[in-house]
């Protein structure tokens, strides 16, 4: 125990000034939770592939952190003392769009359907794999980069998409159903935007995984399921008629041709 102790006081030295150009230049994540074993192997796990790492036990000392040093990406579990990670997101959202992961070994849906609408980016499930958390943590920084203006943005990114009552706008971030606003998350928002581009065309799950996450990060098909379902109750929050995401069982999902 003495030695996991030691090991995470270590981590908040100053780096030493031999700290090299791609180092200073690695994304800065903040973990948060109170079981110190979880610290030490996320934090050996992110460690490994470069990223500069923080660690709080609760989210008010976390939030307190931040004031000095803003990380690029937090991850929070859902139950902790003083301040939990639900408590944390609700400060944090209203000065910062900060990208969150949460940490939760909840089963209720609610809480997950709660943290989303309040603008957490993804859930994993405890217990995890390292490798699964390493994935999504480079998926999460790699949608919430900013574009490079000097890019040519793709064809369905340069305007906004009209779809009968639906608009999304990709560069704002932005959705809107019978022109009253829809929060999605950057999944949400990508899952969607797929699926409207071409009404009334069947899309796999497997398309909306390549969709939704743009590199090998490794997800099976109950999570799109799951996306899917929250896309829907959204929506019914602001139209309970809302019926345009149709299952076609054992095939995929489409958006419904006016």
């Amino acid at each position: 125990m003495y030695a996991a102790h030691h090991w995470i006081a270590r981590r908040f030295k100053p780096r030493p000034k031999t700290e090299s150009r791609k180092q200073r230049l690695m994304p800065t994540i903040a973990l948060v939770d109170d079981d110190r074993n979880i610290l030490t192997s996320v934090s050996i796990a992110l460690e490994a592939e470069g990223y500069r790492i923080m660690t709080y036990t609760d989210g008010a000392s976390a939030l307190d952190g931040f004031r000095t040093t803003q990380p690029d990406l937090a991850i929070l579990d859902i139950k902790m003392p003083r301040m939990d990670g639900m408590e944390t997101l609700r400060r944090l959202r209203q000065k910062s769009d900060l990208p969150v992961i949460f940490l939760t070994s909840k089963d209720e849906e609610i809480d997950e359907l709660f943290g989303l609408k309040m603008g957490a980016d993804d859930f994993i499930r405890k217990p995890f794999s390292q490798r699964l958390l390493v994935e999504r943590v480079k998926a999460v920084l790699r949608r919430s980069a900013p574009k490079d203006p000097t890019a040519v943005p793709k064809e369905n990114d340069a305007k906004a998409l009209d779809r009968g009552l639906l608009r999304m706008d990709p560069e704002r971030h932005t959705c809107t159903w019978k022109n009253e606003p829809v929060t999605l998350t950057v999944t949400e928002f990508l899952i969607l935007q797929a699926l409207a581009t071409r009404p009334g065309v069947v899309k796999s799950r497997n398309a909306l995984m390549d969709a939704a996450y743009d590199d090998q990060v490794y997800v099976d098909d109950r999570t799109i399921d799951s996306h899917i379902k929250r896309l829907r109750k959204k929506f019914k929050v602001v139209d309970n008629e809302f019926e345009m995401i149709e299952t076609l069982y054992g095939v995929g999902y489409r958006f419904k041709e006016a």
